[in-house]
């Protein structure tokens, strides 16, 4: 190990342009796949078997390797100060509120803390309890919360936790009185606890056959089961699934889930939920929840295009939908038979504005809209029938939520790429907004006052506008010379909606230049905008990306020897699709658990849930398209790429290890630009983690690596 990292230190003080890097041996197969008459091969297959020590083997070699090259930047251990700094300037930050039986419960991180800890008061002005602190519950073990749900009558709380950010959770109960856990522990549950029952002596949970991460069963015929307290767990009912209901035909990736709702007590419903963005909803009446067997009714299909949100408030139902409505519209129908095709619409399509989501409190539905950067939001009075727009105190990304919703009582939050997250107490009734009881606004150093926004749009290579939002440093000189780090995502319809990332502006004080391109793929500009970057059309999305970075090298903001780019978890096809198709329009990139190996990505444990959005080989059409996302099947040998990191979380249960590590070894093999790349594997972490300090170190070690390739002065390696 010594003389690795003696040989590592010695090539990289003769200077990256040079350097020709000592990789760790990865060996090729001839592992193939012929779809509709093409084969395509996968020579790094074998990377695929995480039982294999031989694999196992190999990641902990790159990551040894990556290891000893991002401890030898400069500038990494100082993004990591100046991040805890930020961090103990921000108020207590309190989120994941729940007002249920007079109490509000809710996860609290206090400033320096790592992890959040769980709390509750009796109403708005009552003490401050204390819980559960996942940092001490077992000694030894790196927990965090995971989810909390309440019993309606707030004496108990379901709790889920897991390890290392591994997501999968134990399920404990709670007594809030005693402050003591009951005897019961449900395993492995990836969404925890769903839904109490009225009596609070039952609740339903997300149950699955494995907890491992690289199993191909793990999200595999999952089921909503019903637990009573004081049973046994192992004989929790199938409350939901194919095998309980296989008349329903509920497909195998299908995820069911199963509630009740004090907003209509009448009914029980139940939810098919994968990455498609249509809902997909049965419904029975209340009195056969113990019956054993259901009478569901459909209550939507996706065929019925709601997408985004639905609140139901007794027999009356709003959903949003994108029939007829690129945009998107608010309409409205009712129970016990809803009609979706004759539904009244509450809200029409705005030309200019897209329908984000929906809430309520007691006497009015609150709409967010977007046009395309920033939200604005509207009240519909149940009564009037008329709506009014809530204008906020200022421009940025803006939502509502009612702890409380038999008041008018709200809270709203704002941030912007420069402004922080502040929140608000709002009365829906005179749109009237004071500070927040719970969060205050947060104040950072005069640096990070003087930072500017520009909002602009791209010409695409194929003609379309492409929005481009650009943060950077008041006075900053638009001659090339400037490093730049972009990023963006242009999945699942889900916006680069602003916000205030002090991780990301902490660089932008530094003189580097942040871009976020608003590529297809998004819902920025709807619907259509969404499905423009989907399938056979998500070419669009690391064509938009390349084409904001040509926008930001003839501007002058940067220059392709001082652009990075990144992407994370889907995004991992923009990046590495970005950059085999544009090797030459960047410096660096980070493929941060992201999505690199497309073509293979339904064989992931996690796969099969997400061939909705992206397809499968299965179909001649879609492999295709799968084989267009595919940036491990598009590295070319005797290609000069930029230098790279890429990134896998050893627990990640969203995107394997092996996609990111594929990527990484066909570079390592194939680049002749004498740029790194490295594969740097968290051990602790999974998809992400709620642990600061593990996120600092990871997102420092990124950054740093990209800086240092684009040439900042602060990112150097130490001599």
């Amino acid at each position: 190990m010594k003389k690795l990292y003696l040989f590592i230190f010695t090539v990289l003080c003769v200077g990256t342009t040079q350097a020709q890097f000592n990789y760790p041996a990865t060996k090729t197969v001839d592992a193939k796949d012929t779809y509709f008459g093409v084969t395509y091969t996968d020579p790094y297959r074998w990377l695929e078997n995480f039982k294999d020590p031989q694999v196992v083997g190999w990641f902990k070699q790159q990551a040894d390797f990556s290891n000893a090259i991002l401890s030898n930047i400069s500038g990494r251990d100082e993004l990591v100060a100046e991040w805890k700094m930020l961090d103990k300037l921000q108020p207590p930050r309190i989120n994941g509120r729940v007002y249920e039986g007079g109490r509000i419960f809710y996860r609290k991180t206090m400033p320096g803390e790592d992890v959040s800890k769980f709390y509750y008061r009796e109403g708005y002005e009552g003490k401050e309890i204390l819980l559960f602190d996942p940092s001490a519950f077992i000694k030894g073990k790196k927990l965090s919360i995971q989810s909390t749900l309440p019993s309606y009558d707030g004496k108990k709380v379901a709790i889920g936790y897991a390890e290392a950010g591994a997501e999968i959770s134990t399920i404990k109960v709670l007594n809030v009185d005693t402050r003591t856990f009951l005897d019961e522990t449900i395993y492995p549950s990836w969404f925890g606890p769903i839904s109490w029952t009225f009596d609070n002596n039952s609740f339903t949970y997300f149950s699955q056959k494995t907890g491992d991460n690289t199993s191909p069963e793990f999200e595999l015929n999952t089921k909503t089961k019903l637990h009573k307290l004081g049973d046994e767990v192992k004989n929790d009912i199938d409350f939901f699934s194919n095998e309980s209901y296989p008349k329903l035909e509920i497909k195998a990736n299908d995820l069911p889930f199963v509630a009740v709702s004090k907003d209509s007590k009448a009914y029980i419903f139940a939810n098919l939920s994968n990455v498609r963005s249509e809902m997909f909803t049965y419904f029975a009446p209340i009195g056969q929840f113990n019956s054993g067997k259901i009478d569901w009714k459909v209550l939507c299909k996706p065929e019925d295009k709601l997408v985004r949100g639905m609140e139901i408030i007794n027999n009356d139902i709003y959903a949003i939908t994108y029939d007829h409505a690129k945009n998107y519209q608010l309409i409205h129908t009712t129970l016990p038979n809803p009609n979706w095709k004759n539904a009244d619409v509450i809200a029409a399509e705005k030309k200019d504005q897209t329908l984000e989501s929906i809430s309520h409190c007691r006497d009015y539905l609150l709409l967010t809209y977007s046009d395309g950067i920033n939200n604005h939001i509207y009240k519909y009075n149940f009564s009037t029938k008329n709506t009014t727009e809530i204008k906020l105190p200022y421009t940025g990304a803006g939502y509502v939520f009612c702890l409380d919703n038999k008041t008018n009582n709200c809270n709203a939050g704002i941030t912007s790429w420069n402004k922080p997250y502040t929140e608000y107490n709002l009365n829906a009734v005179n749109d009237q907004f004071t500070p927040s009881t719970f969060n205050k606004p947060p104040v950072y150093p005069a640096a990070y006052k003087d930072l500017v926004v520009e909002e602009v749009e791209v010409k695409g290579h194929d003609g379309v506008m492409i929005p481009l939002s650009i943060l950077y440093k008041k006075g900053t000189v638009l001659n090339g010379k400037n490093a730049c780090l972009m990023d963006s995502y242009g999945a699942y319809g889900s916006s680069m909606t602003p916000y205030f990332n002090y991780m990301e502006n902490s660089l932008a004080i530094k003189g580097i230049v942040v871009a976020i391109p608003h590529v297809r793929g998004g819902s920025e500009k709807g619907e259509s905008w969404y499905k423009a970057g989907y399938k056979t059309t998500k070419p669009n999305t690391w064509k938009d990306f390349n084409s904001c970075a040509e926008y930001l090298i003839q501007k002058g903001f940067t220059s392709a020897g001082k652009l990075a780019g990144t992407g994370t978890s889907a995004g991992g096809v923009l990046i590495s699709r970005a950059i085999t198709e544009r090797p030459d329009l960047y410096a660096a990139a980070i493929c941060n658990v992201g999505c690199a190996n497309a073509m293979r990505m339904e064989t992931a444990p996690n796969g099969p849930a997400n061939i909705p959005e992206f397809g499968t080989v299965k179909d001649s059409i879609e492999c295709k398209a799968l084989y267009e996302m595919d940036g491990v099947s598009h590295v070319k040998k005797g290609t000069k790429y930029p230098a790279v990191i890429c990134i896998g979380g050893w627990n990640d249960p969203r995107v394997i290890a092996w996609e990111p590590g594929k990527f990484a070894a066909a570079l390592q093999n194939s680049t002749t630009s004498g740029k790194p790349v490295i594969m740097k594997v968290n051990y602790d972490n999974g998809h992400f983690t709620e642990d600061k300090s593990v996120t600092f170190g990871n997102f420092a070690d990124q950054f740093a690596f990209a800086m240092w390739q684009c040439g900042h002065p602060d990112f150097q390696l130490k001599k």
